[in-house]
């Protein structure tokens, strides 16, 4: 079939207003003439033609130079490939870089107009092109890259986060791809996980928060119409990836049935809420069961009890991964019926192309429906119309003028200025007197690499040194804020950077010591090199060795030690903290990091940041801040046994310190007995007390006194970040649902009981009640 013969009279169905699908539920949100042209199409399909819109392969797939996936060759589309891929198979997907590289705006161009002409020639429909836009269109060169996650969860700033998204929706649109994998909306809550630095932390409601601005900034605000400046989200991993026991990517996660509804669950529900277009699937397994394999939670949660009509696709070869890692199929062909019937929509192979016969031989067969067929593919015909495709498949780079734009750029920069989080300032040791003599040490000191991390021009970040040059590193950053004559930099430590991110190069220690005579700070960069997913696993959660003995040397010279963290996961510091005079976090901070780093030494700006997860102290000791009671007592149980336990950590989430001071006063709130339904309004006085204009983000925290299950000690509900100047004061109005303070009982439903709670906001608390229980029948609230 060629459907070119039919979009022309698809032009003649009336169309219907486009309804808002930022509020509510996905499905309800559907547009009308949207839906009678997919209809339309669908019913001049073969098999085969529905089987190739389920299909997904890497470009990788389509070249003929350059096809090594770690080859620097160029990449140039071959037609046979094409006739193959898209012309056999009618596969209606491709994503990723070829050979594992940026690439500029206009070979993008020139690829996927290659690509969308044999799709419309062969059956008239798009392909739907899907990226790792992930903290900047990561893939492209010149493209503007932005801190990764877990720092813009740092800024506890919604605006930054949308604005963000919305460049790099606008500049991965000039690149012709209309479809970003992300956001990345795991819970950071193992600081051991290679991918902690995707999340933007260890908090359901700041994941929440973040996923949905972020959302916004991608799609706009009208999922049925994301315009030419906007792309498709995919929320990921859908669920309980970022948990796994043995704190290695891809392995089990063991989860409560409340933890999987309340915390893991919730970021999902509410970016759904917003109008998220697809969602890719978690690659690990949830309490024994491969979540690919899932069909409660695909079918169940999401896109049942969510109503959700967009694309839920699989993460990279996890059909293929049901049958030779999990073990839960006996060749590929089951695993194939295993995911569809699940609630797959369209499979990321990415290589395999026995996938697009071998599930036309399970519908033949009867294993598969079509009526699960024809679900999968209206999802993702919808998609592509949503996106403007079937009217404009490809594009001019040349109408994206604001690629890479100064603008652009000063976003990234303001939003790596708010993340950096100043954990230390002994004897307000910052900000640094102008002409200060610095010593600039250890491995992270002179590298663009370890300031992006991974999803940075190539996967594992092991590139940007070719395409960042033009940005500057922490010491090309002091030596133009301080002077060149006054900075001087001698690594003492440095990665071995053709190797593993953990391997480092034969110390030279003493080479740092004695640089370190003559000046009057030492600037130390510590942490990690970049990594990505399961490459980045670890055995010792602990700074390394030698970064560690560099720290300790240093230290010993007497010279202030200026520690600067500069890493992916909270490296364990607890041997070098003591003597350190300052700490600063900058996580990842992107390509104005050290600009950033500069601007907050001097004072010219004034660090806002807090952190976005526990920062812990020991590996036997990793804990969240909402953890239960039993798992951090004070004291110790009396009498013959002590059953204590006590749990040490380096810095709690959401600390973070300042030039500045703020004080809190006068917290009230409207009521102090409520029942579901309510609203409960809190005000609270924030007061810049000190000499410098500083921002400050105001977390409201929750505490339940007593439960029918044990509850978390605290939780966060609402935050906002205000700008005082010296000696200003600005009362803050947060507006909390009560049914926010609903928890999900043994029994898997939401529950708000009768008792008493507290709120906090800074030092200053209230204390309320709910005045009677309630137990929704509804899976959610």
């Amino acid at each position: 079939m060629n459907i070119n013969k039919i979009i022309f009279s698809l032009l003649f169905i009336p169309l219907l207003a486009a309804c808002n699908g930022s509020t509510g539920k996905s499905g309800v949100n559907q547009d009308e003439g949207i839906e009678r042209k997919v209809d339309s199409i669908m019913a001049q399909m073969t098999l085969e033609e529905k089987v190739g819109q389920m299909a997904q392969f890497t470009v990788d797939l389509l070249g003929k130079g350059g096809n090594a996936y770690f080859s620097d060759e160029p990449f140039e589309v071959d037609p046979a490939m094409l006739d193959t891929v898209i012309g056999k198979y009618k596969v209606g997907s491709i994503l990723n870089t070829a050979n594992n590289r940026a690439r500029t705006t206009e070979v993008w161009e020139k690829t996927i107009r290659a690509i969308q002409e044999r799709a419309l020639e062969e059956t008239g429909i798009p392909v739907i092109y899907g990226i790792d836009a992930i903290h900047g269109t990561t893939y492209t060169a010149g493209s503007t890259l932005f801190p990764q996650s877990v720092a813009m969860g740092a800024t506890f700033n919604r605006e930054l986060m949308r604005e963000g998204s919305r460049i790099t929706a606008y500049e991965t649109r000039a690149s012709n791809i209309p479809w970003t994998f992300a956001p990345t909306m795991d819970l950071g809550r193992d600081a051991r996980w290679s991918r902690q630095w995707e999340s933007f932390g260890e908090d359901v409601y700041l994941n929440a928060e973040m996923a949905v601005a972020s959302t916004f900034g991608f799609q706009g605000e009208d999922r049925n119409n994301v315009g030419n400046s906007h792309i498709a989200v995919c929320l990921k991993h859908y669920m309980g990836y970022g948990v796994p026991v043995s704190g290695k990517d891809r392995t089990p996660a063991v989860i409560s049935e409340s933890d999987l509804r309340e915390k893991y669950f919730e970021p999902f529900r509410a970016a759904v809420e917003a109008g998220a277009l697809s969602v890719m699937v978690n690659s690990g397994i949830i309490n024994g069961v491969s979540t690919h394999a899932d069909s409660r939670l695909l079918n169940g949660w999401l896109k049942e009890e969510m109503n959700f009509d967009g694309v839920v696709v699989t993460d990279w070869a996890d059909v293929q991964n049901l049958l030779s890692r999990d073990k839960i199929a006996t060749d590929y062909k089951e695993a194939v019926k295993i995911a569809i019937n699940a609630g797959i929509d369209m499979v990321m192979e990415p290589y395999n192309l026995a996938f697009c016969p071998t599930l036309v031989e399970l519908v033949d067969e009867g294993e598969v429906s079509m009526q699960r067929v024809d679900d999968a593919v209206r999802r993702v015909l919808r998609m592509k119309y949503r996106l403007g495709l079937f009217e404009r498949p490809f594009w001019s780079r040349a109408e994206y003028p604001d690629f890479g734009s100064a603008e652009n750029e000063a976003a990234a920069k303001a939003a790596a200025d708010e993340a950096i989080t100043l954990l230390k300032n002994e004897e307000g040791i910052l900000p640094l007197p102008a002409g200060a003599r610095i010593l600039v040490t250890g491995p992270n000191a002179h590298s663009m690499r370890t300031l992006n991390g991974g999803w940075s021009y190539s996967w594992q970040g092991e590139k940007v040194e070719e395409f960042a040059a033009q940005y500057n590193t922490i010491y090309e950053a002091l030596q133009l804020k301080f002077g060149e004559g006054n900075v001087r930099y001698e690594p003492g430590v440095t990665y071995k950077m053709e190797g593993q991110y953990y391997e480092e190069n034969t110390p030279e220690i003493q080479k740092a010591v004695t640089a370190a005579r003559g000046v009057d700070y030492i600037i130390l960069c510590v942490g990690e090199n970049s990594y990505c997913e399961t490459p980045g696993n670890l055995d010792e959660l602990t700074l390394s060795e030698n970064q560690t003995a560099l720290a300790l040397a240093l230290q010993e010279t007497g010279k202030p030690v200026i520690l600067v963290l500069n890493e992916g996961r909270p490296r364990l510091i607890r041997k070098i903290e003591p003597g350190a005079k300052a700490i600063l976090q900058l996580y990842l901070p992107g390509n104005f990091g050290g600009d950033a780093l500069a601007d907050i030494l001097t004072g010219d700006v004034n660090p806002s940041g807090k952190l976005s997860y526990t920062y812990p102290k020991f590996e036997q000791g990793l804990i969240t801040y909402d953890h239960k009671p039993g798992q951090n007592l004070e004291g110790k149980m009396e009498g013959a046994y002590d059953y204590g336990a006590q749990t040490s950590v380096q810095y709690p989430f959401g600390y973070g310190l300042s030039y500045t001071t703020f004080d809190y006063s006068n917290l009230q709130v409207d009521r102090t007995e409520f029942t579901s339904g309510d609203t409960i309004t809190l005000s609270v006085d924030i007061t810049n007390s000190g000499s410098m204009e500083g921002k400050e983000a105001m977390l409201l925290f929750s505490s339940d006194r007593v439960a029918s299950i044990t509850p978390d000690v605290r939780r966060l509900r609402a935050f906002e970040k205000i700008s005082l100047k010296p000696g200003e004061r600005e009362r803050v109005t947060i507006r909390l649902a009560a049914d926010d303070l609903a928890f999900v009982n043994e029994h898997g439903k939401w529950t708000l009981e009768e008792g008493d709670f507290m709120l906090q906001a800074g030092d200053q608390t209230a204390d309320i009640r709910c005045a009677g229980t309630k137990i929704w029948e509804t899976p959610n609230r």
